[in-house]
Parts: C-alpha cells; sequence; structure tokens
C-alpha cells in the first residue's frame, strides 16, 4: 500500500496556491533604467527588446509609470557622451552633468521611491575599464580614491543605495567610510559581492557604449568555474559594512545565490542580468518558447535559491501582468 502520496498536495489550483514554497512580489524587484542626456529622448536598446534609454524629462515619466505599478526601486545607469569621458573618470563628479543632476530630480519628485546608483568607472572611463588603468594594468587602490569620490557625489544627490560594481578589493570598507565621513551614514551599500566575468553582459554595454577597449575585466571579476571564491568575497564585504550582497548574473549562479543566504545573514540580491533577458526575448519572438512562463520560471528559481531582492529588466512586463 502506498502511504504517502505527494500529489495529493498538487490536485487542485487552490491546494497548490496554498502550499506554495516561494512567491514573488513587486516589492522584490529592483528596476534597472537606463539614462541618456538630452530632451525627449526614448531610444530602445536593439539587442533588449523592450528596454530602452531615456532623456532625464522621458525617465521620470517612466519612474512615475512603474511606482502605479507598485515598483518603488530603480538602479539608475548612464549613458556618457564619448567626449566627456577621461581617464579619471571626472565627469562622475560634474553636479550639472546627466547623472547627478538627474539623481537629484528623481528624488526631489519622487522621494518615497528607492533609487540605487552604480559606482564603477566604466561609464565615464576612456578606457572602458571599471578600474583606474596604468600602463595595461587596473590599480586597485587608487581606483578607491576614485570610487569613494564617486559614492559621495551620487549620495549627495540624496540616493538611498550606493552599488559599488567595480570588483576593486576593499571598495566596500573604502566607500563606507568616505560615506560615513561625508555624514551619509543612512546611505546603503549594496556591493556586487561575486560578480563574475561573463558572457551575459554584452547587451548591457550597448546600452551604455561601456565595452573595454582594450583586454577584458577577468583580472578583477570573478572566474566563472569559482564557488568558494564568492564566499571568501561575501566574508570581506561583510565585514567592510555592505548592507546587501549580490550575486551576478543570477541564472547560471543560483548555487552562489544559496551558498551565500546560507552563509551569511545579510539580505542576498540577485541581477537577473541583460544577456538573460535577451534570451528569452528572442526565443520567444521566435515562438521556440512560451516568454511568460519562461520569465516566471527564472525569476522563481532566483527566489527559490535565496534571494531576497532581483534586479530584473522583467520587472515592469511582470508588474503589469501581475496588478
Amino acid at each position: 500500500m502506498i502511504t504517502h502520496r505527494p500529489r495529493r498536495n498538487r490536485k487542485s489550483a487552490v491546494i497548490r496556491n496554498m502550499v506554495q514554497e516561494n512567491h514573488l512580489s513587486v516589492h522584490d524587484f529592483i528596476y534597472p533604467l537606463f539614462l541618456i542626456d538630452g530632451k525627449n529622448k526614448k531610444i530602445e536598446v536593439k539587442s533588449m527588446p523592450g528596454i530602452y534609454r531615456y532623456s532625464p524629462d522621458l525617465l521620470l515619466k517612466e519612474i512615475e509609470s512603474c511606482m502605479k505599478l507598485g515598483i518603488k526601486a530603480f538602479d539608475v545607469f548612464p549613458s556618457i557622451n564619448e567626449k566627456l569621458k577621461d581617464k579619471t573618470a571626472s565627469e562622475s563628479l560634474n553636479k550639472n552633468g546627466v547623472y547627478l543632476k538627474t539623481l537629484a530630480l528623481i528624488k526631489k519628485r519622487f522621494p518615497e521611491a528607492c533609487i540605487m546608483t552604480d559606482v564603477a568607472m566604466d561609464p565615464y572611463s576612456s578606457d572602458g575599464h571599471d578600474g583606474y588603468v596604468e600602463n595595461g594594468k587596473i590599480l586597485n587602490d587608487k581606483t578607491l580614491e576614485i570610487l569613494a569620490k564617486m559614492a559621495v557625489a551620487q549620495a549627495d544627490c540624496g540616493i538611498d543605495i550606493i552599488g559599488p560594481s567595480d570588483m576593486m578589493d576593499g571598495r566596500v570598507g573604502y566607500i563606507r567610510e568616505a560615506l560615513d565621513d561625508a555624514g551619509h551614514e543612512e546611505v546603503s551599500i549594496m556591493s556586487y559581492t561575486a560578480k563574475y566575468a561573463s558572457a551575459f553582459y554584452n547587451p548591457f554595454r550597448d546600452a551604455l557604449d561601456s565595452a573595454p577597449k582594450f583586454g577584458d575585466k577577468k583580472t578583477y571579476q570573478m572566474n566563472p568555474a569559482n564557488s568558494k571564491e564568492a564566499l571568501i568575497e561575501a566574508q570581506l564585504d561583510t565585514e567592510e559594512g555592505a548592507d546587501f550582497l549580490m550575486v551576478k548574473p543570477a541564472l547560471s549562479y543560483l548555487d552562489v545565490i544559496k551558498d551565500l543566504n546560507t552563509h551569511f545573514d545579510l539580505p542576498i540580491a540577485a541581477y537577473n542580468v541583460s544577456g538573460e533577458y535577451s534570451m528569452i526575448k528572442a526565443a520567444a519572438q521566435k515562438g521556440w518558447i512560451d516568454g511568460e512562463r519562461v520569465r516566471d520560471e527564472i525569476l522563481l528559481s532566483m527566489k527559490r535559491a535565496g534571494a531576497s531582492v532581483i534586479l530584473s529588466y522583467f520587472a515592469k512586463e511582470w508588474a503589469i501582468k501581475n496588478h
């Protein structure tokens, strides 16, 4: 005789919903947005169907529409004119530049929104790298000085979460000290703790025109073959004062999300990156998959692995479907 019949808990939609272990909510998402200079500009990212780069005026309207859907957290990335880029990322400190000026506008217009920013040199660097380049090498400690100034400039705009995405050693502690010294003790740090040297980033680099001008990022981003290394990075970031630990990309690194969630008490964030988004969109357009079902399945997999926060380009369309 069969004593245990797990199928009894699957026999109806009501029971399946009752015993469902993981749930997605609009509150789980941070929606990445791309900013460009100008007025009345909305330019689709060719490799990311349905995702656009917005001028400040239209970005404010996009945020407003998302807020009505229940999305309250946004990560804003700047696309900087090539003429403004230099070796020291000086444009990142320009209070009248498109990024800092727009951040201040967003917080003034939507004080209740949670705004996250990107701290790394690559959007502003003439070399296209996340750190300061000298003689073909990324200088870790010289980069920290630049990142700290960048973080304080962004915090001065009233933003809520700093996102160091550079993978330089010691940057969380360095930035934390700089923020505190500037009176920004309440500004959070969501560290890109385990950011892998992944092939899934290409559409994002298309969006920001921020690909490296030479070489690759393997001397500072992590080897996709490694998972124990992520625990070392997470321990250091925790000790240095991070408030969230992020894994990027998400889909191919669910084991790393689970490991960090198991070993650390900080909230774990998963970045559902551009390449993951574009693969699903492309296959759905071909009619090879049901895009919505695959989307929901992979987002749930990130929650199941232990992510409390999901940065995803799917956030708005998910919110529209579930509003």
